[in-house]
Order: C-alpha cells, then structure tokens, then sequence
C-alpha cells in the first residue's frame, strides 16, 4: 500500500513537531513547513534515524504567499500528491487590551491565523479534489469559542479557525474530503513564550498548579481524527486537561 502524505505547517516545535512524530512513527512521508531552517534539520534526522520516515522540507513562512505558491510548486512529483494538510502554524503576540495593542503585532497574529490558513488551504485543496481523497486539519482553539481578558484579536482569529473549518467542510460535501477542527485548550509550548514576548516566567506562570497538555498530546487526537475509516469525519474536537472546564475556569492546586 502506497505511504499517505502530511503536510504540517509550523512543524518545528510544540504541537506541529508532536504531530511530526506521530505520523512518522506510523508510517507516513511528512513534509515539514517552518520557519527555523535548524529545527526542521534536526528533526528530520531524528524522525529519519528513530523510524526511517521519508521527509521532505520545506521551509518558508507561511505569511508570504508568494513562498507558499513557489515551495509547493517546487515539491517533486512524488510529493505532490497530499493526502494530509495539517494547519498547525498560528500564534499570539502580547496580552494587550483591544483598545490598547500593536496592530502591527496584531497583523503578524492574523496573517498567521488566518491568512496563512486560508493560502495553504488554496493551494492544497483543489488538488486533493481532483484526486479523490484528501483530509485537512485546521489547529482551532478553546480560544475561538470563549474569548477572555488580552486575548480578544486572537481569540477572533480562532473563532474565524472554526468558521472557515466549517465552511470548508460544507463547500467540500459532495467530495471525499474530510475537514477536521481541533481546539485545544492548555497546552504547553513555546507558545506562551511567543505570547509574554519571550519572558519564560511570565509563560510558566499559565501553567502553574494544573497539569497542561503537550504537544505530543493533541497529537494524538489529530493523528485519531485522521485514522479513523474514511467514511468517518471527525468533524471537530474541543479537548482540554481534566482540571480545565472553559477558557477561563481552571482548578489549580
């Protein structure tokens, strides 16, 4: 049987380089997007050596339309044919009121969050049309069903996640092609640092008192949701860790 393709965006760190290694170790060809060159070197040496996995990198940021279209239309034949698009890339900048932030900053979030979604989703989609078969994964949050203090504009791009998920997934009903939303709530990554703007105690300090989710961990339910038969369409997953019950109410010891 012929190996799938996964496509993952944001694939050198957190929840992209969990979903990384989920997929090798299962046995799929992955191609890993990300900016920092160095990590997506590293870790396909290590999926390479851990699980011999077939990998093809390809690193741009994913805001730059241009560099999206030229890296995909620089695949080799034998990469082309994606079966999996994993939307992973987003993040946040700051803990600013909506009246007081950099929309500077706020541009990077949406671009990001957003537009990028949307870029690869062009690009990727049509051809798993044409072919018949086809699965994409969007990285939604708890964050698009509940916003909260300082994080209106992300929390918009997340609900703008879920909204473009659904969308797709009704354009996409007469086809084969399964379109899956996944919302994390806690999870532990560099993504906090990214938000605090690099301050690691500022970061740490949202995970105090409760046991977070990791990036391996949500892994495991995007790698649920793409395995499952494919009469199946894991259509959207809201998951948390067990002291978590909404964005904002958490049980800390």
């Amino acid at each position: 049987m012929e190996k799938k393709i996964v496509l993952i965006t944001g694939a050198s760190s957190g929840i992209g380089e969990g979903c990384a290694r989920k997929f090798a170790m299962n046995g799929y060809r992955l191609i890993l997007n990300g900016r920092n060159v160095e990590k997506l070197t590293a870790l396909k040496r290590e999926l390479e050596a851990a699980y011999r996995a077939d990998v093809c990198l390809l690193p741009f940021d994913v805001r730059n339309r241009r560099a999206a279209e030229t890296a995909l239309g620089s695949l080799p034949e034998e990469w082309r044919a994606i079966d999996i698009l994993i939307n992973n890339a987003g993040l946040v900048i700051g803990v600013d009121k909506e009246h007081e932030g950099s929309l500077d900053e706020w541009d990077v979030v949406i671009d990001t969050n957003v537009k990028a979604l949307l870029a690869m989703t062009r690009l990727v989609v049509p051809g798993m049309v044409e072919r018949g078969r086809g699965h994409v994964i969007n990285m939604g949050s708890i964050a698009g069903d509940y916003a909260y203090p300082g994080g209106s504009v992300y929390c918009a791009t997340k609900a703008a996640v879920k909204a473009l998920s659904d969308g797709l997934r009704i354009d996409l009903v007469d086809t084969p092609v399964r379109v899956t939303n996944i919302k994390p709530g806690l999870v532990e990554t560099n993504f906090s640092v990214v938000r605090f703007r690099g301050d690691k105690s500022a970061a740490d300090s949202v995970y105090r008192g409760i046991r977070p989710l990791t990036g391996e961990d949500i892994a495991e339910v995007v790698y649920f949701a793409a395995a499952v038969p494919e009469h199946i369409q894991v259509a959207e997953v809201l998951v948390m860790p067990a002291n978590q019950a909404t964005g904002t109410i958490v049980s800390r010891k």
